[in-house]
């Protein structure tokens, strides 16, 4: 069942959680520029930060990204290194005025995103969780304090399959973790003051990581942060503060253009919510065959993560790594769920195909007809 596509290549439906699939057109467009971009007679990744070359498609990247997701001229685009985890330091480094922070916790990036908050001895609180209900929904009545320094959400929950419908309203800076779901749908920009996100899952290659932030905030740093890890640095800089990640920027450059070129973020918008509408009706008519995780109130349009239960009350282990590996077999992959929780998993980030999910599906219908 591997799926044919374009006259030589052979390619698998990627369903893992991150680095993830990207789209067809982006990789052969960055196959036919690979050793020599537009004439120049070098590829990207060896072309010099400070060149021209290298500088047009950096200043397009930041522009394509304010255009299709709308981003008010009082914030900055940054482009990052670290990935998500070294934004789990920087935000309290560069945010903290020595008052309370607060957190919902959703899953397992903000359990981690708390923990350096409370490693660097900040006045913590935590206002929400869902952690005693193994993170299966997005905490109810979440409510921050005005005053506090900043308020800090991860909107989508990659290994538990739960993403907010909503962000919180609140007075305090809100910090946005999207890093699974930037790109995916339009924001409120008006309700938030901070979002990052590591590339990995709808914005390009592990190795870039995105932060927008509102201009008010960068000069909020203390004196005692490495320079390297302030936001200001590099906003006084234009992301050129070092050597940035460029070739992880020349292909978000290009996914955004394939958004554009399909839409832009609204038009995405609905074939995502086209695709988990498909996924998740599977799941819910199989009779209890399938089973989601996450309360439908608070399914996760990225990431669908189920158990098999054939029935009975208990997962069904075994059907599960059968399932794995005859998916895998016929052409569908990365669909093994988190250590964590185990079960499936099947992440359908903005570059997975209607194609890929229906296929998905009929293999879903299949597998049960042959196993309950």
């Amino acid at each position: 069942m591997s799926k044919k596509i374009g006259e030589t290549m052979n390619r698998v439906f990627n369903f893992g959680a991150g680095p993830s699939a990207i789209p067809l057109e982006v990789l052969e467009e960055a196959q036919r520029e690979l050793v020599d971009y537009k004439g120049e007679g070098l590829s990207v990744m060896e072309a010099s930060h400070r060149s021209k070359m290298y500088d047009d498609i950096h200043t397009e990247a930041i522009s394509m990204m304010r255009e299709l997701y709308k981003i008010p001229d009082d914030y900055e685009v940054l482009l990052l290194q670290g990935g998500a985890s070294l934004q789990f330091a920087m935000v309290p480094m560069n945010l903290s005025l020595g008052g309370k922070v607060q957190y919902v916790d959703s899953g397992s990036w903000s359990s981690k995103a708390i923990k350096e908050a409370k490693i660097q001895n900040l006045n913590f609180e935590l206002v929400a969780s869902s952690k005693e209900t193994t993170y299966d929904r997005i905490p109810s009545n979440i409510e921050f304090d005005d005053d506090a320094d900043y308020a800090y959400i991860t909107s989508n929950n990659t290994i538990y399959g739960t993403g907010y419908k909503d962000y919180p309203t609140t007075k305090a800076p809100l910090v946005v973790d999207a890093s699974s779901d930037i790109f995916s749908y339009p924001v409120d920009w008006s309700k938030i003051d901070l979002m990052f996100a590591g590339a990995q899952k709808n914005a390009g290659p592990s190795g870039l990581t995105i932060v927008i932030i509102k201009k008010e905030l960068i000069d909020r740093v203390g004196e005692s942060v490495p320079t390297i890890l302030r936001y200001k640095t590099h906003a006084d800089k234009n992301s050129l503060f070092h050597t940035p990640p460029t070739f992880g920027i020349y292909i978000l450059n290009l996914i955004l253009n394939w958004l554009k070129d399909n839409g832009g973020i609204e038009a995405i918008a609905q074939k995502n919510e086209a695709k988990a509408k498909l996924l998740y009706d599977a799941i819910d008519n199989s009779n209890g065959f399938y089973v989601g995780h996450a309360q439908k109130d608070s399914r996760s349009l990225m990431n669908v993560s189920y158990n098999i239960r054939n029935g009975g009350s208990e997962n069904d282990a075994e059907l599960e790594a059968k399932f794995v590996k005859e998916a895998t077999e016929a052409g569908m992959i990365g669909l093994k769920g988190h250590r964590s929780i185990g079960g499936l998993r099947a992440s359908i980030y903005n570059a997975m195909t209607m194609e890929g999910v229906q296929t998905l599906v009929d293999f879903m219908e299949q597998f049960q007809k042959e196993n309950s």
